[in-house]
């Protein structure tokens, strides 16, 4: 009788799987102090190859199987005595017999899931502590706008190009509002759980995601007040430009990977000048002792977000009439004007000319240089503003660095 090497493998990855998912209930059954758990190695293991034997035969019976499975976990879990029993078990154990079946056809994904699971259980305690204590109710509110805007709205919005010029289209606008909110939920969630115990350096990396301006004047203000602080300070505010250029990359990354290759040598060049500046400072304060952050603000910040994407749609259509009738000169002057307020704005809204094919890439690099630029004297004025004189006497040489060697970068290989 010749042996059918493929179905005898499916089902020892069907076995596999009930036993990785009943060992985890198993131990979990220690949870349970009238030891009513309705579930351990054994039973998830059956379970596991009840699925893969049903299915082997016929899809029906599967079902037949699940019925059957549903209704012992139904009558179980009525019959707990616990005040709170809660469902995991059951539901999990309705999973098994389903990765089971699935494991007879597709063992790799069946597997892949299977182990999903595991952890899954396995972090009941870490997922409710973070749930119930590290996330505060307005944080929660804000990662499910997020999850709105992305896996609702976005699936909605037009992927066409609309307005004057034909200069906007929708979805990229939104995607861009998403990602803002994202890059900036990634840079709270970093700060909250590292606050200032890594030091100052960090923590304007972290919220530079956010604001690298606003981060600025955070880092001129802890200054003042502690002026032992000045050299953490002002790496807080260096590595604040460091986040500008990452953010920028990304940004761009996704709007036109074409652009990004184009701007690679000035941002690589920019990047690395203003991180070794920033590590000079740092290297004699990173080890200081410093005082716990309370105050995180948002962890996305929808106005800000909505207001950088109704930006970057009037940069755009002005940029494409500009171009129009002044051609380039026309664009590097809207992004010098514009960036004086941000940078991020007329850099996507070159770039985005670059993907509906209205400008080359080479083309794009100089307005958004330009915007990078001006950006700068307004981190200038701020580091004097929130500062004062000692405080802008040590950063501003840095953005000054940084700025000629974005130049640079671009000379060097344009030349």
């Amino acid at each position: 009788m010749e042996i059918d090497t493929t179905l005898l493998l499916n089902f020892m990855v069907a076995l596999g799987i009930g036993l990785l998912i009943g060992a985890e209930r198993e131990h979990n059954q220690q949870d349970y102090e009238d030891g009513t758990a309705i579930a351990g190695v054994r039973t998830f293991t059956i379970a596991a190859l009840l699925g893969a034997v049903s299915i082997t035969f016929d899809f029906w019976l599967l079902v037949v199987a699940l019925v059957c499975v549903a209704g012992f976990s139904v009558t179980a879990y009525f019959t707990k005595k616990n005040e709170d029993p809660g469902m995991t078990t059951e539901i999990t154990l309705l999973l098994t017999v389903i990765l089971g079946g699935l494991a007879m056809s597709q063992p790799a994904i069946a597997a892949g899931l299977a182990v999903g699971v595991a952890i899954l259980l396995a972090a009941k305690e870490p997922l409710h502590g973070f749930v119930k204590v590290v996330v505060t109710r307005n944080e929660l509110n804000d990662f499910l706008i997020l999850a709105a805007a992305t896996l609702i709205v976005l699936p909605l919005v037009p992927n066409e190009f609309l307005g004057p010029y034909d200069a906007i289209n929708p979805r990229n606008l939104w995607l861009i509002v998403i990602l803002v909110m994202l890059i900036s939920a990634v840079g709270h969630i970093a700060l909250r759980l590292l606050g200032g115990r890594l030091g100052l350096p960090l923590t304007g990396l972290v919220s530079g995601f956010v604001s690298s301006t606003a981060t600025i004047g955070a880092m001129g203000e802890r200054s003042r007040e502690s002026p032992s602080l000045l050299d953490a300070a002002v790496s807080g505010a260096i590595f604040s430009n460091l986040a500008t250029i990452i953010q920028l990359t990304l940004l761009t990354l996704a709007i036109s990977p074409s652009t990004l290759t184009a701007l690679a040598a000035p941002l690589a060049f920019g990047g690395l000048s203003i991180a070794v500046y920033g590590l000079l400072f740092t290297w004699n304060s990173f080890n200081h002792r410093i005082e716990e952050i309370k105050q995180f603000g948002q962890l996305v910040s929808v106005k800000m977000a909505l207001i950088l994407a109704v930006t970057i749609g009037l940069v755009l259509v002005v940029s494409a009439m500009l171009q129009d009738w002044l051609g380039q000169a026309g664009l590097v002057i809207l992004s010098g004007t514009a960036g004086l307020a941000d940078a991020h704005a007329p850099s996507i809204s070159a770039a985005s000319l670059v993907s509906t094919g209205k400008l080359s890439p080479e083309d794009a690099v100089i307005p958004i240089l330009v915007a990078f630029s001006a950006n700068a004297l307004s981190k200038l004025v701020m580091a004097f503003v929130s500062g004062g004189r000692a405080f802008a006497l040590k950063f501003i040489p840095a953005l000054m660095v940084q700025v000629l060697m974005v130049w640079l970068g671009w000379w060097l290989f344009n030349a």
